[in-house]
C-alpha cells in the first residue's frame, strides 16, 4: 500500500509506531547535521526527520528532494523536541528509514502557501497547484458540507432530486444564451439551461410535488465577481403551496445552514421589506442591513433657493455618516471620485458638515442656518456627522448613493463579515419597461405570477402589477429569490401577449408549457439560490471563483486548458456550419 496514514492525523499517542506516508514536499531544511521535510497532503502536513543516524544514501536523496515531489517515506512516530502549536502534528515527527522519490516537479509559478506570491490570473492558469493550498482546499472542504447539509435538509422536507436536461431549447428571455449545434438535426441547435424553470414546473404538473437538484446553469453574460458563465444553484419547486409556505420552507433551509456549517442560531423570523420600501430606504433592491445610514429625500426642502443642481433634479437624496464631520477635502474628494466613475455615474456630492462652529455646506451660497437646521433634523444628524447629498435623476441617483453607502460601510468597518442580516425582499414589480423599444419585460421571468389582487390589471395596466415574488438578501448579497408561478394557460397566455409575443411566437417557444397547463397543473411555486453565491457568504469572500474547482476569468476564458478555442473543419463540416475560407 502507498500508505498507513495521512499527513494530518498523526498524533503523540502514535509514538512509536512504524507508518508510511505518502504526498508532496512542502519544504525541506537541511541544517548540515539534520534534514528536515515537511510532507503535505490533503490533510495536513507531518515532518520528517534524516539525521547522523540516518543511511547516508537516505539523507542524500532528502537533501535532493525539491518542492512539490511526490514521495513515499516509512519511518517510527516520534515525540518531535522543537513542537508546532500551530499544526496539529506538531507534536510529532517522523524518524525516516525509507525514502522513495515516486515523481519529480519542475519548480512551481508561485509558492504553494496560504500567502501566495502567484496572482489571479497566474494562479488560475496553474488552477491544480493553486488546489494544493490549504487555504484553497477548505473552501472546498466547505462547499462539500453545504452541499451535504443542503440535500439532508430538503430530504427530510419530503423534496425529491430529480436532474433535468443539459441540452434544451433557447427560449432567450433575461440573458443570452450558450447554443450547441446538433450534427443530426444539422442548422438546428440546443441551448444550456439558464435555470431548469419549465422542467421544474412540469414536474410539478406530473406530480412530484417537492422537487429539488444542486444543479449547473449557464448564461452568456458579461463577468463580475459574484458571476461566471457556468455556475451552481439549489433548484426548487413545491406544488400545492402560497408564497407564505415557500418562505418558510427556505427560510428554514439557511436557518439549518447557519447552525450546521456556521454555529450560528438564527431564532428570529427573517426580516421582510417590500421591493419599494428597499429602494426608498437603500437604492436597491438588495439591502445591507448590517448597518443604517438610510436615504432620507430632501426635495421639499430643498427647492426653490436658486440652486439649479437641486431645483432641476428629480430627486435630492442624502445620507448621514456619523462621526465624519472631520473628514479631510482629501477624504471627501475621494468619495467625489467614486461617484464619478463611469460605473456610477453620478456629477458630484453636497457636503454638509456639523462641527464645533456649527452646521456648514459646500453650498452656503444659496442655503441660510436655517435650512441647513432642517436638512439635520431630517437625518437625525449630531454634531460630528457628515451629510453626502446627491442629486438627479431618481433611479439613477438613488443607485449612485446605494454605491457610496456600501463604500462608506466598508470605509467605517460597519460590514462585519461575522455578522448576518437576512431578510426576504417581497413585492416587486411584475414587469418593467425598456423605453428604447417600449416593451415590457419580465423582472423576474415569464412564468412569475402576479400577487392575486393584481391579477386583474395585467393587460388593462402592466406597470401597477405587483409580482408574487421574493428574494433572500443576506448582507447586501442576493442569495437567490423565486415567485408564485402562473399554473393556468389563458393567464400564461396573457402574459406572453403583455411581454410583445405573438400567438404563434408563443406556441413555437412554449406550446409544451401551454399543454401541460390543459391537464391539471396544480398551484405551485419555488426558488432558486446561487450556491456558489452561498458558500462564499459563509467563507467570508466576494469573488465566488475562490470556491469553484475551475473557474473562468473575467473575460470569460478557461486559461488553464485555454478555452474557449476554435474547432477544426472537419467537426465544422460535421456540424453543418460555415467553414472559414
Amino acid at each position: 500500500m502507498y500508505r498507513t496514514h495521512t499527513c494530518g492525523e498523526l498524533r503523540h499517542a502514535d509514538a512509536g509506531k512504524t507508518v508510511t506516508l505518502a504526498g508532496w514536499v512542502q519544504r525541506t531544511r537541511d541544517l548540515g547535521g539534520m534534514t528536515f521535510v515537511d510532507l503535505r497532503d490533503r490533510y495536513g502536513i507531518t515532518q520528517l526527520t534524516f539525521n547522523t543516524d540516518s543511511d547516508a544514501t537516505l539523507r542524500e536523496t532528502a537533501r535532493s528532494l525539491g518542492r512539490e515531489f511526490v514521495v513515499q517515506v516509512t519511518g517510527t512516530v516520534m515525540e518531535r523536541q522543537s513542537k508546532n502549536a500551530n499544526m496539529p502534528t506538531g507534536d510529532v515527527e517522523i524518524f525516516a528509514t525509507e525514502l522513495k522519490v515516486m515523481n519529480g516537479s519542475k519548480t512551481p509559478p508561485f509558492t504553494i502557501e496560504d500567502e501566495t506570491d502567484g496572482g489571479d490570473e497566474l494562479r488560475m492558469k496553474y488552477r491544480y497547484l493553486d488546489l494544493r493550498r490549504a487555504s484553497v482546499r477548505k473552501n472546498f472542504e466547505l462547499r462539500h458540507r453545504m452541499a451535504i447539509e443542503v440535500r439532508n435538509y430538503l430530504s427530510a422536507q419530503q423534496f425529491l432530486e430529480v436532474e433535468t436536461p443539459v441540452l434544451i431549447k433557447s427560449t432567450p428571455e433575461g440573458a443570452r444564451d450558450f447554443v450547441v449545434p446538433s450534427r443530426m438535426n444539422q442548422g438546428e441547435f440546443y441551448a444550456l439551461p439558464q435555470s431548469p424553470q419549465t422542467f421544474k414546473q412540469l414536474l410539478m404538473v406530473a406530480g412530484m410535488d417537492r422537487y429539488f437538484q444542486i444543479v449547473k446553469c449557464f448564461r452568456d453574460e458579461d463577468l463580475r465577481a459574484d458571476r461566471q458563465p457556468e455556475f451552481t444553484q439549489i433548484d426548487c419547486e413545491m406544488a400545492f403551496v402560497e408564497r407564505e409556505d415557500i418562505l418558510n420552507t427556505f427560510e428554514g433551509l439557511a436557518k439549518h445552514l447557519f447552525k450546521a456549517i456556521l454555529g450560528k442560531e438564527m431564532n428570529e423570523p427573517f426580516l421582510r421589506m417590500a421591493y419599494d420600501e428597499a429602494m426608498r430606504d437603500y437604492g436597491c433592491d438588495k439591502p445591507d442591513l448590517r448597518f443604517d445610514m438610510r436615504l432620507h429625500e430632501l426635495n421639499d426642502i430643498t427647492k426653490g433657493k436658486e440652486f439649479k443642481v437641486f431645483d432641476d433634479a428629480e430627486l435630492v437624496v442624502g445620507i448621514k455618516a456619523e462621526g465624519c464631520a472631520a473628514w479631510s477635502r482629501k477624504q471627501t474628494d475621494a468619495l467625489i471620485d467614486l461617484v464619478k466613475r463611469p460605473q456610477v455615474g453620478a456629477t458630484g456630492i453636497i457636503f454638509v458638515r456639523w462641527g464645533a462652529e456649527g452646521l456648514k455646506s459646500t453650498v452656503d451660497k444659496f442655503y441660510g442656518p436655517d435650512d441647513l437646521q432642517r436638512w439635520a433634523e431630517r437625518f437625525g444628524m449630531q454634531e460630528g456627522d457628515l451629510l453626502c447629498i446627491m442629486a438627479g435623476p431618481a433611479e439613477k441617483t438613488r443607485k449612485a448613493l446605494n454605491e457610496l453607502r456600501l463604500h462608506l460601510g466598508d470605509l467605517l468597518n460597519l460590514r462585519d463579515p461575522n455578522v448576518f442580516k437576512p431578510l426576504w425582499v417581497v413585492d416587486f414589480p411584475l414587469l418593467e419597461k425598456d423605453e428604447e423599444s417600449g416593451r415590457w419585460h419580465a423582472m423576474h421571468h415569464p412564468f412569475t405570477a402576479p400577487v392575486p389582487a393584481d391579477a386583474h390589471m395585467l393587460e388593462s395596466d402592466p406597470g401597477s402589477v405587483k409580482a408574487n415574488a421574493y428574494d433572500l438578501v443576506i448582507n447586501g448579497t442576493e442569495i437567490g429569490g423565486g415567485s408564485i408561478r402562473i399554473h393556468d394557460r389563458a393567464m400564461q397566455e396573457a402574459m406572453f401577449r403583455v411581454l410583445g409575443f405573438t400567438d404563434e411566437e408563443a406556441r413555437y417557444k412554449f406550446g409544451f408549457l401551454l399543454d401541460a397547463f390543459e391537464y391539471g397543473a396544480p398551484p405551485h411555486g419555488g426558488a432558486a439560490f446561487g450556491f456558489d453565491r452561498w458558500v462564499a457568504l459563509f467563507g467570508g469572500r466576494s469573488d465566488i471563483r475562490e470556491f469553484i474547482a475551475f473557474p473562468k476569468n473575467n473575460a470569460g476564458r478557461d486559461v488553464m486548458i485555454d478555452a474557449p478555442s476554435v474547432i477544426d473543419d472537419i467537426q465544422l463540416k460535421e456540424l453543418g456550419l460555415v467553414v472559414k475560407g
